[in-house]
């Protein structure tokens, strides 16, 4: 019943942003150096923020804040001043930029081919972000103790992926750190995603510390709570 309820929640949170982040829209060029996100799962002001790398078919490394966690928000302070989420930091153009929607409008300036979507900007999209957290009851908000990995892991996903937003959640809340690999409908990247991984499912976690490959939520969950949950 429990996984039942998870995953129908997790569906209900897709519903409620309009199914934001699902499919690839019209992206421009591609960056040379990985874009780094600092951000909290629950946040909705992060939502909108990973929704247009889904859009805009862009990998980025994700520093998981949790609230209570130190791991990385410590860092972010060190490097930003504050710890207000997200923080984007873009190693190609030199900027390092909080507030979601600067953050939108940067990316679909530097790596889109048009203006952001009407749904991912103003309040709206804050407004049905926090009412798309609040089918979660809190998961992906607060830290659980947790032990560090060596070498970050590695997540294929999208942002509307129900199944998804479960594994990531659980990657946030363990401050474990990631490359997301933005797999939407549309994606440029679903060709080499089929080659590495033998067919095109999401989440898909690579963790190298421990040379396992895992498709299926909640087997990853499972796996990352018994691996690195303290």
């Amino acid at each position: 019943m429990a996984r039942a309820v998870d995953v129908t929640t997790s569906i209900a949170a897709t519903v409620t942003r309009l199914a934001q982040g699902l499919s690839v829209g019209r992206p421009g060029r591609r960056p040379e150096q990985p874009l780094v996100l600092y951000d909290f799962e629950s946040c909705p002001f992060c939502r909108k923020v990973r929704e247009a790398l889904t859009t805009l078919d862009l990998d980025a490394d994700i520093r998981p804040c949790p609230k209570g966690g130190h791991r990385f928000r410590d860092e972010l302070v060190e490097r930003g001043g504050k710890a207000q989420f997200p923080y984007l930091v873009d190693p190609n153009s030199g900027k390092a930029l909080y507030e979601s929607e600067d953050i939108v409008r940067h990316l679909f300036a530097e790596y889109g081919d048009g203006p952001p979507p009407a749904l991912s900007m103003g309040p709206f999209a804050t407004l049905s972000g926090s009412l798309a957290s609040a089918w979660r009851l809190g998961k992906g908000t607060r830290v659980e103790p947790s032990k560090p990995p060596a070498q970050p892991l590695e997540l294929w996903s999208f942002e509307a992926s129900p199944f998804s937003r479960i594994v990531r959640e659980k990657l946030c809340t363990l401050e474990l750190p990631y490359r997301l690999h933005n797999v939407g409908r549309g994606s440029a990247n679903r060709p080499a995603f089929l080659e590495r991984a033998g067919k095109v499912q999401v989440p898909f976690l690579v963790d190298p510390n421990g040379g396992v490959e895992m498709f299926e939520s909640a087997e990853i969950v499972a796996y990352l709570d018994e691996t690195y949950g303290a």
